[in-house]
């Protein structure tokens, strides 16, 4: 087996494995102020696989420079077998959703997920089928530990549960984590690209793909901010922040 036929298995193999999963947490009871509509049912479901993929891509990345430490200094040529595995695995997800947002008739509502995810997929798949930033790609996933609790902030928001203290902890919480495992991650694959990467073929894809997310980014750390700490700001702009749907992933 060749080694593309190879890396389309495996990437083939995490989206059924993520479909799977949907399947089975299906079975799970929803809470009563979910389960009385179909989009708020459907929202939580892609939350739950959003928040399984979130746990295991970013300890799973978090992991891997730690035991490969010179991904950090070689972001463009160093490379681990198990780096390489966690893209092709996350690639699975991204493909999942985007095809479960889009089969759900929810591209309208979601569609900052479907650039993002286009990103994300055609950013991996140079990667993978390239052979190289293997290790930017890793870096890129630090992201998830901050999706970790972005999701549980969104569930919290979506049942309409009565946890206040709770809500206020992940606040506090979600805030720290964006900073260190979204901002700071993203700002020295962005200084990195800039000084060291030839902006052309591979490099000048990604260096473009790597701009537009940082605009996404702090796109979406205004739109928490005021929605979490300024919520007068959201009120005076007509209620409910409208990205406020769009903060994970």
């Amino acid at each position: 087996m060749g080694p593309w036929l190879r890396a389309a298995g495996l990437v083939l193999g995490s989206t059924l494995l993520f479909k799977a999963l949907q399947r089975g947490l299906r079975r799970l009871p929803l809470p009563a102020h979910v389960r009385r509509d179909p989009t708020r049912a459907w929202r939580w479901r892609n939350l739950l696989v959003s928040f399984v993929h979130s746990v295991v891509t970013g300890l799973w990345a978090v992991l891997c420079v730690w035991q490969v430490p010179e991904m950090l200094r070689d972001i463009e040529n160093s490379w681990s077998t198990s780096g390489y595995l966690l893209l092709c695995f996350s690639a699975g997800y991204f493909i999942h959703d985007t095809l479960d947002i889009v089969v759900s008739h929810q591209s309208r509502a979601s569609w900052e997920y479907l650039v993002h995810h286009a990103m994300a997929i055609s950013a991996f798949f140079s990667g993978i089928f390239l052979g190289r930033f293997v290790a930017a790609g890793m870096l890129s996933l630090f992201v998830e530990v901050s999706n970790i609790f972005l999701t549980i902030r969104m569930l919290l928001k979506l049942s309409n549960m009565p946890a206040p203290a709770l809500y206020r902890i992940n606040k506090y919480v979600n805030l720290v984590m964006y900073f260190l495992f979204r901002l700071v991650p993203q700002t020295y694959l962005t200084w990195y690209f800039v000084r060291y990467v030839e902006v052309r073929g591979q490099g000048a894809f990604l260096i473009v793909n790597l701009f537009l997310l940082d605009a996404m980014i702090l796109t979406y750390f205004s739109r928490l901010l005021r929605s979490d700490f300024f919520p007068d700001s959201c009120r005076r702009r007509g209620g409910k922040d409208a990205g406020e749907k769009f903060l994970v992933d």
